[in-house]
C-alpha cells in the first residue's frame, strides 16, 4: 500500500475541519465506522471527470490515505494525480449541503462543481 506520509510533500490533499466533522457523521449513521470515504476522478460529467464518492473499508495498494481529526479519505494514485493540492471541504448554504473539492488541477469545472476538466 502507498504510504501517505513519504510523499507528503509531493501529493496530498487537504481535508478541511467541516468536511472531516461531516465524514464522521455520515460513517456514524451508515454504520460504516471503520470504512473511509474513497473519492475517485473517473472520465464523464459535463466537462470530462467526475468526482466520485462512496464508503470503503478496503484499501488497495495504489491508495493513499489522508486522515484529519481521525477521519481518513482514501483515494487511488490515478485520481490523486488529478487531485493533487485540492481542498476537500464540506459546505451547507442557502442552495443546500454538498462536499466541495477546490482542485488547483481543473482548468474549469461545470456548473454543478461536480466534473471539471484539465488543461
Amino acid at each position: 500500500m502507498a504510504d501517505s506520509t513519504s510523499e507528503v510533500e509531493e501529493r496530498r490533499i487537504l481535508l478541511t475541519e467541516s468536511a472531516a466533522r461531516r465524514i464522521a457523521i455520515l460513517k456514524t449513521q451508515e454504520n460504516a465506522e471503520d470504512a473511509f470515504l474513497r473519492i475517485a476522478v473517473s472520465g464523464g460529467g459535463c466537462s470530462g471527470f467526475q468526482y466520485g464518492f462512496s464508503f470503503d473499508d478496503q484499501r488497495n495498494e495504489d491508495d493513499f490515505v489522508f486522515e484529519r481529526d481521525g477521519v481518513g479519505v482514501v483515494i487511488d494514485e490515478v485520481s490523486l494525480g488529478l487531485l493533487n493540492g485540492a481542498e476537500v471541504d464540506f459546505v451547507e448554504d442557502l442552495m443546500g449541503a454538498s462536499f466541495q473539492i477546490r482542485n488547483p488541477n481543473a482548468a474549469s469545472s461545470c456548473g454543478c462543481g461536480n466534473s471539471f476538466s484539465i488543461g
